[in-house]
């Protein structure tokens, strides 16, 4: 997403990872979030719709193959 620092995008991409793992290291979501950032499409979005893209998987309970 234009004009929002690399920083604060992340940040708020872990909080809405946080909302859905409570239980998780808040310090692990921020590098999952970090790892979001990478992506192009998922970084061009808002961080919380970036979350919600990434996680609409596991919510649909999905199951992935690997």
């Amino acid at each position: 997403m234009e004009n929002v620092p690399a920083s604060l995008w992340i940040a708020a991409c872990a909080h809405r990872l946080q909302q859905r793992w409570h239980t998780v290291d808040p310090l692990e979501l921020e590098d999952v979030a970090r790892d979001l950032w990478l992506d192009e499409r998922l970084r061009a979005m808002p961080p919380d719709q970036a979350a919600i893209d990434w996680l609409r998987p596991i919510s649909a309970g999905i199951n992935l193959p690997g």
